[in-house]
């Protein structure tokens, strides 16, 4: 299969290096275009989404009384989340305090990630309390109160982990505006949530519960897989290229092989710009030296629609020989054409 690149005349953008040595997709000339530039990278719907109330009342915890009051205002939730992240940026800039920024904000960011996660595992107890007792026949009213009361539970969790995840993911975004590169959890899953409706029977709301955390996890899109070198600079190029796949195919996920530098921090990066799932597949250390080659084969099995593969070690040249081999449509990016490029232009 022929190997082709593809670059677009339209020059790239850059936002100048300051404070890390990354790279941002446009340039800024104050605070103020930043801020509205990340706004409009965030997507208002979903924000508002996960900040509207679809139950009467609300209870966190069982020993809580149920409460009628409202979630907070969606556009006051992003505007916190944007400011207790950014700020730290411009609190630090230019001074010699600058290169902690970004560890500070990463704190911040996990720390929305960290209250998610706990909300998260009280659901699941809950979710499974609910389980057992839809199953049970029992027509009494007290097994009636104590299953609409362990919905309630259930349901106000679920409702509390859509709206940590919505700050989450907005703080997350100036983050990845500010540093270049995109948050990361240094442990669980960080999927983004949106609420359906609540007022339904409590084996509905289990299913389609359900259906809703496989989503999050394994997004059942057409799969698109991205690998390259850690050295992998030509930023432009690959943006150009997954904009192009993305417009054939708009339901897509990216699946990467999760490195944090390199070609896969790109395609990170470009797919919380575009709001395309991603899907980070790291090592399994205990496979040693088999690991990567162990991953290559995983991604395979995933069936990938097409794939997209920079130069790097052996691991993308065996990634790209087992996706060619499956028929898999391919795009090769080699440093060469880049370096021929720029000798060109010089």
């Amino acid at each position: 299969m022929a190997e082709h690149w593809s670059m677009s005349a339209s020059m790239l953008i850059q936002f100048p290096k300051r404070r890390t040595g990354n790279f941002i997709m446009a340039r800024f000339d104050n605070f103020a275009d930043l801020a509205e530039h990340y706004a409009s990278l965030t997507s208002a719907d979903a924000f508002a989404g996960a900040f509207t109330s679809e139950i009467a009342a609300s209870q966190l915890s069982i020993h809580d009384e149920p409460t009628a009051d409202d979630l907070p205002d969606a556009d006051a939730a992003r505007a916190v989340a944007a400011h207790v992240t950014g700020e730290i940026f411009n609190l630090f800039a230019d001074t010699r305090l600058a290169p902690v920024a970004p560890r500070i904000a990463w704190g911040i960011v996990n720390s929305f990630h960290k209250v998610a996660q706990q909300l998260s595992r009280q659901e699941d107890d809950a979710a499974r309390e609910l389980g057992e007792l839809a199953r049970i026949m029992d027509p009494s009213e007290i097994h009636a109160v104590k299953v609409e009361e362990t919905q309630r539970l259930c349901q106000s969790l679920h409702e509390a982990v859509a709206a940590i995840c919505a700050m989450r993911d907005h703080a997350a975004e100036i983050y990845r505006v500010e540093c270049g590169q995109p948050w990361s959890a240094t442990t669980g899953s960080r999927t983004g949530r949106t609420l359906t409706a609540s007022q339904i029977d409590a084996r509905d709301f289990l299913a389609a519960r359900a259906v809703e955390k496989r989503e999050a996890h394994a997004p059942t899109g057409p799969v698109v897989v991205l690998s390259g070198g850690q050295d992998w600079t030509e930023h432009k190029a690959l943006w150009d290229r997954l904009d192009a796949i993305k417009a054939r195919i708009p339901a897509m996920t990216l699946v990467t092989t999760a490195q944090h530098k390199g070609a896969d921090a790109i395609g990170a990066a470009w797919a919380a710009a575009r709001g395309v799932p991603l899907v980070a597949f790291r090592l399994n250390r205990q496979l040693g030296n088999r690991a990567a080659f162990e991953r290559n084969r995983s991604i395979q099995r995933l069936l990938p629609v097409e794939a997209v593969i920079c130069e790097g070690s052996g691991v993308q040249i065996n990634l790209a020989q087992n996706l060619r081999a499956a028929g898999v449509p391919l795009t090769i990016f080699k440093h060469a054409d880049f370096a021929i490029r720029d000798q060109a232009h010089a």
